[in-house]
């Protein structure tokens, strides 16, 4: 059998969790000098209002070792192979532990582990697809194969609300914060190759912004994967949310339109307000 684990970085919602049987290994998020443990006993609205009383980003960090090794432990006992997905490599050594903690289990041979090369829930698109070719038999190695083939399909891309958290963190200068709080700019956050990149920059309200995001990429979700689409945020307006969701379904195109929060990590260098619409091409 197969069994899958992510890092807490895919942020899938409990239900699908629980739908696909997924496990996850929590990364670390700062605030100050105490440490807590993502989706564990902090939640992003616990982070946003330190951030702002602080007047600074909290810091992340990947898991131990040893924590990898005591979640890992009871997926392995059986003698099941063990598929690993984490945020980027070029952002954490999230998974590289998860390489360690399968040699210290001395199970390396069971575990493949699966750079995502993206963030969020364009994570949780490709741990959805392995549990679900998981289901039909196949093993790890194949569907690690499989995966391959859909990572450059990937497509990630959000835009941020506020530019406050990304300069607090260091993404961006005091000059562009300054700048484009105000002009009202948003910036288009996409993931490629690993990497985020601002690929364009909109200008307006938040509900102004995100309609125009979204309308401009209907032509790409109209040639998308049918099965699943993500729609992911920071604690965005309800209305906003479902306005999203209604014109989505209203392309007539995806079986399934998933709402889910960003986890801790995530909301930590975004900043609330920030949407995301993800899903996989064909």
């Amino acid at each position: 059998m197969v069994k899958i684990l992510s890092d807490s970085t895919c942020d899938l919602s409990q239900d699908l969790l629980k739908k696909y049987d997924i496990s996850i290994l929590p990364l670390h998020v700062m605030l100050g000098e105490k440490d807590f443990r993502d989706g564990v006993d902090i939640r992003p609205d616990d982070i946003f209002r330190w951030s702002d009383e602080h007047k600074s980003t909290p810091k992340t960090a990947a898991p131990t070792i040893e924590e990898a090794v005591e979640c890992m432990r009871p997926l392995l006992q059986n003698g099941d192979e063990l598929l690993c997905f984490a945020i980027s490599e070029s952002m954490s050594a999230s998974l590289n532990v998860m390489r360690l903690a399968a040699e210290e289990l001395e199970a390396s041979e069971r575990v493949f582990a699966v750079d995502s090369q993206n963030l969020s829930t364009g994570i949780g698109l490709l741990v959805i697809e392995a549990a679900c070719m998981a289901e039909t038999g196949m093993g790890a190695a194949e569907i690690a194969e499989k995966l391959e083939e859909l990572k450059p399909l990937v497509r990630s891309s959000f835009v941020i609300d506020t530019l406050t958290y990304l300069h607090r963190g260091g993404r961006c200068s005091s000059m562009a914060a300054l700048a484009g709080g105000m002009l009202k700019l948003h910036p288009k956050i996409v993931v490629e190759h690993g990497k985020m990149e601002v690929s364009k920059k909109y200008r307006g309200n938040l509900s102004k912004v995100v309609k125009s995001y979204v309308q401009d990429m209907e032509p790409q979700l109209r040639e998308a994967r049918p099965a699943r689409v993500f729609i992911t945020h920071s604690g965005c307006n309800p209305e906003l949310v479902k306005e999203v969701s209604d014109y989505l379904e209203h392309l007539s195109v995806f079986a399934e339109i998933l709402e889910t929060r960003a986890g801790g990590v995530v909301s930590s260098h975004c900043g609330p307000g920030t949407l995301g619409v993800l899903f996989i091409a064909r």
